[in-house]
């Protein structure tokens, strides 16, 4: 069987890049963007960078702003219909995961009016035309969403959140500026980035791992590990360790798939609206020890990636330990609590479990696994 790898056609990286985007606009023909961004972004003046450059290169555009940080059916919707009132050929995504994300329903509702109805579109879907040219800027170091032919969108009326999968939703160009990240607030850098951890190890250890996609999460897994708590701190060299690193773990999970922890993670961001980066963080070691039988030799090379030494010296209980208890120690020093105690309401417990199942990350698990067994791993963190 053949191996799928897909990326963007083109992805600019460094300090100063959002000034490639005119030309990328202008090398396709096209004439006039919808700008996808959030509130924040818009307020804070982050979004303003982008619009700068698109003022002084003559390219036109109007600013879509209604997005929500888990963007819903009702944010696709509306955002389809100013692509529409806009005259738009493109659009220039601004934000985390939430403006990428919904970048990307928009445009492939726009070139294919079939699946009008944002339900349908969860799932692997073979969607007949590509999305409108996408040019995907990121301000959070975590989703990766700009390389990913994932996004994932909330369902407000269901309590759920459903993961699209679309080799047609891929952006065009990605375009990863680190100084488009350094806004963020220390919380936040450190959730986006635990949820980029998150993507590398089980990117690492899904069923559909191989060797190419191996080697994006090692690398991903040792540069996040060493620049998270730089970033966290707001350090220059921390914020561009983790402006790559989190693109490098997208381009292996992207073609690979997930796990467990995203399908629980999802789960608890519909039903509480927690950020996902956290909801992630916070579940990753006990997923981890879950999982842990179903690895093989795999921990080891998590542990060393992560800077633990000894490891060849190890048994196989001591470096999967090792590799766990280093993931919880970066979260712990980012501030991040592996608890939800507080969080989760014992008698929602059915229903998050029956609903992570069915999540679209789930069959990739390296372990098999039950709506039973979800529950209890939900239960043990309270």
């Amino acid at each position: 069987m053949a191996n799928r790898f897909i990326l963007n056609e083109t992805s600019y990286h460094g300090k100063g890049a959002i000034e490639n985007i005119p030309a990328e606009i202008k090398a396709r023909d096209l004439t006039k963007a919808l700008v996808c961004t959030d509130p924040d972004l818009l307020t804070f003046g982050v979004t303003k960078k982008v619009t700068d450059v698109l003022d002084k290169a003559g390219i036109s555009y109007e600013i879509y702003s209604g997005i929500k940080a888990n963007p819903t059916i009702e944010n696709v919707q509306d955002g389809v219909e100013a692509y529409k009132s806009a005259s738009a050929d493109c659009i220039v995504a601004i934000g985390g995961g939430s403006s990428m994300d919904t970048a990307k329903a928009i445009g492939i509702i726009i070139n294919n009016p079939e699946h009008a109805d944002v339900r349908s579109l969860e799932g692997a879907v073979e969607t007949k035309n590509p999305s409108v040219p996408i040019i995907a800027v990121p301000t959070t170091a975590g989703t990766a969403a700009e390389v990913t032919i994932n996004y994932v969108i909330t369902d407000v009326e269901k309590k759920r959140k459903f993961v699209c999968v679309d080799p047609h939703d891929i952006p065009v160009v990605a375009v990863v500026d680190p100084d488009m990240m350094s806004t963020m607030p220390k919380s936040l850098t450190a959730f986006t980035g635990m949820d980029a951890l998150t993507h590398a190890i089980e990117g690492y250890i899904t069923k559909g791992a191989w060797e190419l996609s191996d080697m994006f999460h090692l690398k991903a897994i040792e540069i996040i590990s060493r620049s998270l708590r730089g970033a966290v701190a707001g350090t220059a060299e921390g914020r561009e360790g983790m402006a790559l690193g989190q693109y490098v773990a997208g381009m292996g999970f992207s073609n690979v798939g997930l796990g467990v922890d995203h399908s629980m993670a999802h789960t608890l961001s519909a039903y509480y609206d927690m950020p996902h980066g956290k909801a992630c963080a916070t579940l990753l070691p006990t997923v981890m020890e879950y999982n842990a039988p179903c690895t093989g030799e795999k921990y080891r090379e998590i542990a060393r990636a992560m800077g633990v030494s000894g490891v060849d010296s190890m048994t196989q209980d001591e470096y999967r330990r090792a590799a766990v208890d280093a993931v919880k120690k970066l979260s712990e020093d980012v501030g991040i609590v592996c608890s939800l105690k507080g969080v989760v309401d014992p008698a929602d417990i059915p229903a998050l479990a029956r609903d992570a199942y069915a999540d679209a990350c789930r069959p990739g698990n390296p372990r098999e696994t039950s709506e039973a067994e979800i529950a209890e791993l939900y239960r043990s963190l309270m």
